[in-house]
């Protein structure tokens, strides 16, 4: 690439020179019998310079390009696409600018050659500029303009939804496969690279028990980009600052307002006074649990004591906690309770009951 840059400003170097020497000796400057000495010596010189300017602008070109392709890559597609707008708008803007100045005489081709590659170079980058800090102005604009919805006849349903970022505890949790072959989650699902990357270094820990689990969160994501009724993206984009996951992914879901799906009790908290949106698995599940209300009579197996005195644990099918009074004795049975009161927590919901009158056991 450099040589070829190199070639580019050799062959402008010669020609310059050329036009140069030919313009002097027009105007006699140079005796005719000694013109083909100054031809060669101009050229000689404009290939020279053309050389050295080549190499010095070629690095600083190849430099900058390496530059703004790493940048490139950092970016959100969707500022991708407003940078490459506002550079077509800003080209369109140069052209327009650059037309008057097609008039100055063949003898200034040179200025007029600057002056057209300086506006080239300006409103371009002032294109991709100021598209970039206004982006949320034009975001808003363009969510503004009414788009009609159209059918995926390949997937019977509308297209539509606003993606989630999926973080790593409720890959690896699995119920979110489950939920998702129900119907009820739809559109598309966000990996960001930096969760997949957590998730292979647990997949690839010496620790057996973290193995199986990272092992069991790509299991999930194959099944997930298997779904019909989805679309899972991995989306390249990360913040080399931030070394801890949970953070990057909470700035990532404020700069694309996005919710973040997890079952991470400290990320919910922390996403939500940053202002993110959450959706939390184990609250989906909480909510969906049958309602239970005090004097109400259900069966439950005892299996260990409690903390207080007397007291019986037990747990129903969906995992919630039942603590039964006088029920230490009962523990190993299947006794009948009375439900005395329901505890919702953050970890979930807790049951308290009394042993029945009659002690009915089966």
């Amino acid at each position: 690439m450099l040589q070829l840059i190199r070639i580019v400003f050799i062959v402008t170097g010669a020609i310059g020179a050329y036009e140069l020497a030919s313009t002097i000796q027009q105007n006699k400057t140079i005796p005719s019998d000694q013109y083909i000495y100054a031809l060669i010596l101009f050229v000689i010189l404009g290939v020279g310079i053309g050389y050295v300017l080549g190499g010095i602008i070629g690095r600083r070109l190849l430099k900058s390009l390496t530059w703004l392709e790493n940048k490139a890559q950092n970016l959100p597609t969707a500022d991708l696409i407003l940078a490459l707008v506002g550079l077509l708008i800003g080209l369109a803007l140069a052209e327009l600018v650059s037309l008057p100045f097609g008039f100055i005489p063949g003898s200034l081709a040179i200025l007029r050659f600057s002056i057209t590659i300086l506006a080239f170079i300006l409103l371009g980058y002032l294109g991709i500029s100021i598209s970039l800090k206004r982006k949320d102005d034009l975001q808003s604009f363009l969510r503004s303009i009414p788009i009609p919805k159209a059918h995926n006849p390949e997937k019977g349903r509308l297209d539509l939804g606003t993606s989630k970022l999926l973080d790593t505890s409720v890959i690896i949790d699995g119920r979110i496969a489950d939920v998702a072959k129900t119907g009820f989650i739809e559109g598309s699902l966000t990996l960001p690279r930096f969760v997949l990357r957590e998730l292979q270094t647990i997949a690839d820990s010496e620790d057996s028990l973290k193995r199986n689990r990272g092992r069991r969160g790509l299991d999930i994501l194959k099944s997930l980009q298997n779904e019909p009724r989805l679309r899972l993206e991995i989306l390249e984009r990360d913040y080399p600052d931030l070394g801890d996951v949970d953070a990057k992914l909470v700035r990532l879901g404020s700069e694309t307002k996005s919710p973040i799906m997890t079952n991470d009790y400290n990320l919910n908290k922390i996403a939500e006074l940053q202002g993110v949106q959450v959706l939390n698995l184990n609250e989906l599940a909480n909510s969906l649990k049958p309602v239970v209300l005090p004097g109400e009579e259900m069966f439950v197996g005892l299996i260990r004591e409690g903390k207080e005195a007397g007291q019986g644990v037990g747990y129903l099918d969906d995992g919630t906690m039942v603590v039964v009074d006088g029920g230490k004795i009962h523990v190993g049975e299947e006794v009948e309770i009375m439900v005395t009161s329901v505890l919702q927590t953050p970890a979930g919901r807790m049951i308290f009951g009394r042993m029945k009158d009659g002690d009915r056991r089966r």
